[in-house]
């Protein structure tokens, strides 16, 4: 299976026309002349993850309720009930994926009506292969950029600290050493993995490494920050919405989980999560099915969670802070995330990186990392850990040396002048 996926990937990417969604992508052909299913399963099957056909809209919507689709091709003139009515049902209770609508009849009221009802493109009977197949394309590069812009705009809003180790694991310290091992023995296991240990460590670059070296890593990483969303709307921001679902939803939006699709959620900073909210993250892991806010219909979900917390978890049940069941269901595999107190070795590779991709960043030459500073920086405990190493480079940077303070610091003394450890965060 993972065999025949990677040669469609190859073949996709060996013809730029229609590119490599279409190998990762899952279709759905409603139409009820057989003749038209076989020719779309034919130009379709060979070049997409999945494909199936429905006769009937009945049919259709028995086959949304089971599994998950990118792409429907759908037919408007059938038996019954008309591809552009049932389309406009579908809306209504929980369906996000585009649809293509395939028509005899190029009349304006028809397209008007394809457009309120939803549709994203039109495809005129008769019509070729190669019509489709770009239909197809267009429809999967409008959701991948959808889906990446918002990402995008979340992580922008949810996070304003920018970590430049946002791919690898640093370090050659036995400890980040056993921590890089562990990864590559989970990473390809679609088990969930808890990720431990103090603010400041890296948590997300552990999420991003084990996302990366997974068969998941040309799927979405999507990074959900749970203190960071207020507890009205994180439900919302999770599950998405249909129109209407609520004062000033004007349009229906896909929410977190869709948008991490095929790919790994990684919720952060677990232990903020509202009470109300874990009992349905539950069932969401246990079920694999979301249901947007408003919607009748459970959406099938396939993705992989990744967690992480900086607060004892165990404890947050003892107190009712935190469901017992979700943490038991969580909790499979735990790693934990070492602090750089007891990483020493680690602190002046860490500090020479962060340097010269800071000194690109601001535009600013580097400062020399002299026998003095190193000694200082190898005897500081580092209470917030890496992002305070890494502010503290960024402001030696503006200073055009290394404070004065902290290079005359001795091992257990305070926090350097001009920064605390920074608060919670991956």
């Amino acid at each position: 299976m993972h065999t025949e996926a990677l040669r469609k990937t190859a073949e996709a990417e060996r013809d730029p026309e229609f590119g490599p969604w279409l190998a990762q992508a899952s279709i759905l052909v409603v139409d009820d002349e057989p003749g038209m299913r076989n020719f779309l399963v034919r130009t379709l099957g060979p070049r997409c993850k999945r494909i199936e056909e429905a006769a009937d809209t009945a049919e259709a919507t028995r086959k949304l309720d089971a599994h998950a689709f990118d792409v429907v091709i759908l037919d408007n003139i059938m038996p019954g009930k008309n591809g552009v009515d049932w389309l406009a049902e579908q809306r209504a209770i929980g369906f996000f994926a585009d649809t293509i609508l395939m028509t005899a009849y190029a009349d304006l009221e028809t397209a008007i009506m394809a457009l309120r009802a939803g549709a994203v493109d039109f495809v005129l009977k008769p019509f070729r292969s190669n019509q489709i197949l770009n239909a197809v394309a267009r429809c999967l590069d409008r959701m991948r950029l959808q889906r990446e812009n918002f990402v995008l705009r979340y992580e922008l809003k949810a996070t304003s600290d920018h970590m430049l180790l946002r791919d690898k694991l640093i370090g050659e310290s036995p400890a980040i050493r056993q921590m890089r091992d562990t990864i590559a023995r989970v990473a390809p296991l679609p088990t969930s993995v808890l990720l431990t240990g103090e603010s400041g460590t890296g948590k997300e670059v552990a999420a991003r490494s084990i996302h990366a070296l997974s068969d998941r890593a040309a799927k979405p990483f999507v990074p959900v920050n749970c203190a960071a969303i207020p507890a009205e709307m994180i439900e919302t921001e999770l599950f998405g919405h249909v129109k209407g679902a609520f004062t000033g939803a004007a349009a229906g939006r896909e929410g977190l989980f869709l948008h991490a699709q095929g790919g790994t959620l990684f919720l952060d900073e677990i232990g903020e999560m509202p009470l109300a909210t874990q009992s349905k993250l539950l069932r969401v892991i246990e079920d694999r099915r979301v249901r947007p806010v408003g919607a009748e219909r459970e959406i099938p979900i396939d993705l992989r969670f990744i967690f992480a917390t900086n607060a004892d978890l165990a404890e947050a049940v003892e107190k009712g802070r935190f469901r017992a069941d979700l943490f038991y269901r969580i909790n499979v595999m735990q790693l934990h995330q070492p602090p750089l107190r007891d990483r020493e070795q680690d602190v002046i590779d860490l500090a020479q990186l962060f340097m010269r991709k800071l000194s690109l960043q601001l535009g600013m030459p580097e400062v020399p990392i002299a026998a003095d500073a190193r000694a200082a920086l190898a005897a500081y405990r580092w209470p917030g850990n890496v992002r305070e190493l890494r502010n503290l480079i960024e402001r030696s940077l503006i200073l055009g040396r290394f404070p004065e303070d902290f290079v005359t610091m001795q091992r257990g003394s305070a926090v350097p002048a001009g920064g605390s450890a920074v608060p919670a965060g991956g």
